[in-house]
């Protein structure tokens, strides 16, 4: 594999951990805590390595502009701004909310979750949305 495929690889690792969180959230919801758990804890370790990914990529390549103008630009830009400032957030949000479910603090778990899940969520989804303008538009 070469560097040059790694946005590629992010995109497909942040597609998987959406995917992996949409189905934690349902499986909760219908009282599979166990499936819960495992489902939960597999988007916590694609996260983990999109993140690894993402570090290697830009130490190796460093920032990537993005060449259109106009209104894509703004939008492009407005878009990677809210995803970089809440994805700062995530890492602190799910090991906060993994540890309070680890400690059957479930009351706690859940007033975390429901602010974790979504910013993780939209963190996740954006980030295959990036993907898509800068390397693909």
């Amino acid at each position: 594999m070469d560097v040059r495929d790694l946005p590629a690889v992010n995109a497909a690792l942040n597609a998987t951990a959406a995917v992996l969180l949409i189905a934690g959230y349902g499986l909760i919801r219908s009282g599979k805590r166990e499936a819960h758990r495992k489902a939960m804890l597999a988007a916590f370790a694609t996260s983990i390595l999109f993140l690894v990914c993402y570090l290697v990529y830009h130490a190796q390549v460093g920032s990537v502009r993005f060449q259109k103008q106009g209104l894509i630009r703004t939008v492009y830009l407005g878009i990677l701004s809210t995803h970089t400032v809440l994805a700062a957030a995530v890492p602190f949000l799910a090991v906060v909310t993994l540890r309070r479910g680890f400690a059957a603090k479930y009351d706690k778990h859940r007033k975390i979750a429901r602010w974790t899940l979504p910013i993780w969520l939209y963190v996740s989804v954006t980030g295959v949305v990036i993907y898509w303008m800068l390397y693909r538009l």
